[in-house]
């Protein structure tokens, strides 16, 4: 199975800013040893959020991303939390 590309949003970026830097490497880790080679792994999400996945970093923070598998690329969306902050 080949590797996806990982793109993140301007919002993921917000995000990952605030994030400590063991989490940052925590997911640096995720995107490319879990995300970027099976995409499909994490949570399908429905309702507003239909169409993108969720992935845990933290007990409270998920990565929410989508994918693109005509291009093979995953689009991480956000980096936090999505449970109203």
């Amino acid at each position: 199975m080949s590797s996806y590309e990982i793109r993140f949003t301007r919002t993921a970026v917000k995000d990952i800013d605030k994030l400590t830097p063991k989490l940052k490497n925590k997911l640096r880790e995720i995107c490319i040893n879990t995300i970027a080679q099976n995409p499909h792994c994490g949570k399908k999400l429905v309702g507003d959020l239909d169409g993108f996945y969720s992935f845990r970093l933290t007990f409270k923070d998920r990565i929410v991303y989508t994918v693109d598998e005509k291009n093979k690329v995953v689009f991480i969306h956000r980096a936090k939390t999505h449970y109203g902050d």
